[in-house]
């Protein structure tokens, strides 16, 4: 009895439990549907521009496409539930006979979340202020509109007419009307552009050759002013179109001038005057006199066609002067010279101009912490970057652009450190080489070799600059490997010739007197690859070597060579170029089969094991067939870098930094390299114009090796 009065018991219990639930989920859906959310105004857009009205209004180039993002509550949605919504829109404006206008337009149904677009209709006046609003509806309710309460509504302006072109107007460069050749790469020109449409906001702009760029007025129909730094010479072409508010273009407008090239310096002292002398003779501005620590007649840096250097012993009474400034700092000016230190362990002075007892610039030598730099400085900015090795010649160039009041130097010709944001203060003091101005006297003395002295009122562009960081590279000798006497293969301008190996003989191509389709009893020979034969080694014994040393490692070299491998996968390393020193070769070219790579191996120390700069380009094996590949080695001492070209380019992968190239001494190698007490990695391929020279190839040079000596550097032997 007691257990089915329990049993009664909890039954109702439940039942009233059921009950009660049922009532709770009936109330649930019994609840009013709740309206959708009022559209907010950062969530409207005319056209992709933001809401916005008065001042604000945006200017649209034809009818817009409004869109608005609505929403319907989370409460009345259920976890999955598809919320359907669509949107109406409204647009009033008032036409030219002052009656209101409206247009109304509802979208289709979208769900909760999405954006919703009202494409406008094409009778929207121009020049009118449009205004608009929008609400979203579920089927059974409406939003407030965009508007209400602490809404606002959204405007815009339909604009139908372009622009009015610009006129184009320079003081610097004028037209060729007006005066035909202007004065020149690395002087500003400003060039002014102006609509006379009052509703223009900004200009693009477009210089033959670049820059090219977009600006902005300081207010609606205002004229715009763009400075632009000619880099080269010749005619040049600037084209502008005005652009409104709206974003409507006009027409092009253009403007021709021409620019001479760059202005001499304005200070010059080549520094070859003859040994003996006590002056420095000026090819532009004031001699100098120079101190009884400085000697005339010294080697000048090959390849830059200077006759002779002075050296300064560092002491008190090395230095040269003119005793007059050489030009305004407080302007536009560069400074520049050959430089070699006899020691980097303290700080040293190129060249610098007095101010009130400090230097109002200084161009010279840093030491510090981990090692010496170049350095540039200027109105409590300096640049720093490269690094100075003694007995080491090196073109130093300081810049001081007044237009962006930035510092630069360049180094050998190469932009280094970092610009820096510079105020010069104007001063009259001497010009100095070799010494800066302290508070109580010169300090910072030169000790070194210094020559060709330069100044300009003017940028030095970077194309210059790399010009007079140039050291012409000269040919150091040029084998064809056409034609071999009693086993020796002669140099084009009887140099030294290359010595042929066991296993090395020279392939001649056919003289293109067999042509079987007319004479099928001939047989066909094919051509050598380039020019009328080459040289031909079997991959076991097969080399041709050099008396000596052909490139000097330790300084800027080229080497270029053509080859064509024999075998379409090589089963083991093989090296077409190599120069050894004591212990190991200063540089290799060779095959590494593993990658399917020519690499180039520079190790940093005359050392068996030393650590080795290694770079690659990737290419398959000829196997025999095709012209081969031209490649080329190029060491730049002056940016300390190695680079490696296969058929003329190079990449960021084939370039490594190498600090301190050594000198070796092993005699030039083709098709082996060292390995041990012995030789190793022997070519199996064919061998064709091997180029050599000192001093670095630059990108535009290295293009021409392996087809004929270049034109452009032959001459210099």
């Amino acid at each position: 009895m007691f257990g089915r009065t329990g049993r009664r018991r909890r039954m109702v219990v439940a039942s009233c439990a059921a009950a009660l639930l049922a009532a709770a989920a009936g109330t649930a859906h019994a609840v009013d549907n709740l309206p959708p959310k009022q559209p907010l105004v950062q969530d409207l857009q005319t056209q992709s521009k933001a809401c916005a009205t008065g001042d604000d209004t945006p200017y649209v180039p034809q009818s817009p496409r409004l869109s608005a993002m609505l929403y319907d509550p989370e409460e009345d949605n259920q976890p999955s539930e598809f919320s359907p919504l669509s949107g109406e829109f409204e647009a009033w404006w008032t036409d030219a006979a002052g009656v209101q206008q409206r247009r109304t337009y509802t979208t289709g149904t979208l769900s909760s979340g999405t954006r919703f677009y009202w494409t406008m209709p094409t009778d929207i006046p121009a020049d009118t202020v449009v205004s608009w609003h929008v609400r979203a509806n579920d089927g059974k309710a409406t939003s407030a509109w965009s508007d209400e309460g602490n809404g606002s509504a959204c405007s815009f302006v339909y604009d139908d007419v372009n622009p009015g072109k610009a006129t184009i107007g320079s003081p610097e460069y004028p037209s060729p009307d007006t005066v035909f050749w202007v004065d020149g790469v690395g002087v500003y020109g400003h060039f002014t552009m102006d609509s006379p449409s009052d509703d223009v906001v900004s200009y693009t702009y477009d210089f033959l050759g670049g820059p090219s760029g977009t600006v902005s007025a300081e207010r609606p129909g205002a004229a715009v002013t763009i400075p632009y730094l000619p880099l080269t010479s010749g005619p040049k072409s600037l084209t502008v179109h005005a652009i409104d508010r709206s974003g409507r273009s006009s027409g092009a407008s253009s403007y021709d001038f021409n620019v001479k090239a760059g202005r001499a310096p304005v200070a010059r002292w080549k520094l070859d005057d003859p040994a003996g002398s006590r002056s420095a003779s000026a090819e532009v501005g004031t001699e100098a006199r120079a101190g009884t620590g400085v000697t005339f007649g010294g080697t000048p840096p090959a390849g830059t066609g200077a006759a002779a250097t002075v050296s300064l012993d560092g002491s008190g009474h090395g230095f040269l002067t003119p005793d007059a400034p050489a030009t305004d700092i407080s302007r536009t000016f560069a400074v520049s010279a050959w430089v070699r230190p006899a020691e980097t362990g303290r700080n040293m002075t190129v060249a610098s101009q007095d101010a009130d007892g400090k230097p109002g610039f200084s161009l010279g030598l840093r030491s510090q912490d981990p090692g010496p730099v170049w350095s540039f400085a200027i109105g409590g900015a300096r640049v720093s970057g490269g690094a100075p090795e003694t007995g080491e010649w090196a073109h130093l160039l300081g810049l001081y652009d007044a237009e962006t009041g930035r510092a630069r130097l360049y180094v050998n010709g190469h932009e280094v450190g970092t610009a820096a944001e510079a105020k010069p203060a104007a001063t009259a003091g001497a010009f100095q080489i070799g010494r800066a101005r302290g508070t109580t006297g010169y300090r910072d003395r030169w000790h070194g070799d210094i020559g060709d002295v330069q100044v300009h009122d003017r940028v030095v562009v970077p194309g210059e600059a790399a010009e007079l960081g140039q050291r012409k590279p000269k040919l150091l000798g040029h084998w064809s490997l056409e034609n071999a006497a009693d086993g020796m293969s002669p140099e084009q301008s009887d140099g030294a010739p290359l010595r042929l190996g066991t296993g090395a003989s020279i392939y001649r191509g056919s003289d293109n007197s067999c042509i079987p389709e007319i004479d099928p009893d001939c047989t066909y020979v094919p051509p050598a690859l380039v020019g009328d034969g080459h040289l031909r080694l079997d991959g076991e014994t097969g080399y041709a070597a050099a008396d000596g040393p052909v490139v000097d490692t330790g300084d800027s070299f080229t080497i270029g060579v053509v080859v064509r491998l024999a075998d379409s996968e090589p089963a083991h390393r093989m090296t077409v170029l190599s120069q050894a020193g004591e212990h190991t070769d200063a540089f290799k070219v060779r095959y590494e089969p593993s990658t399917h790579s020519w690499q180039l191996v520079m190790p940093e120390k005359d050392e068996v094991g030393a650590p080795e700069r290694v770079v690659s380009r990737i290419t398959g094996a000829d196997g025999g067939e095709g012209q081969g590949h031209r490649l080329a080695v190029v060491y730049d001492d002056g940016t300390d870098t190695i680079k490696l070209y296969l058929d003329g380019y190079t990449n960021d992968e084939a370039t490594a930094p190498l600090p301190n190239g050594w000198h070796s001494t092993g005699a030039l190698q083709i098709g082996r390299s060292k390995a041990g007490d012995g030789w190793g990695e022997y070519l199996h391929g064919d061998v064709d114009e091997v180029q050599a020279y000192s001093g670095a190839l630059r990108d535009k040079d290295v293009i021409g090796l392996g087809w004929t000596t270049n034109p452009c550097l032959c001459g210099s032997r």
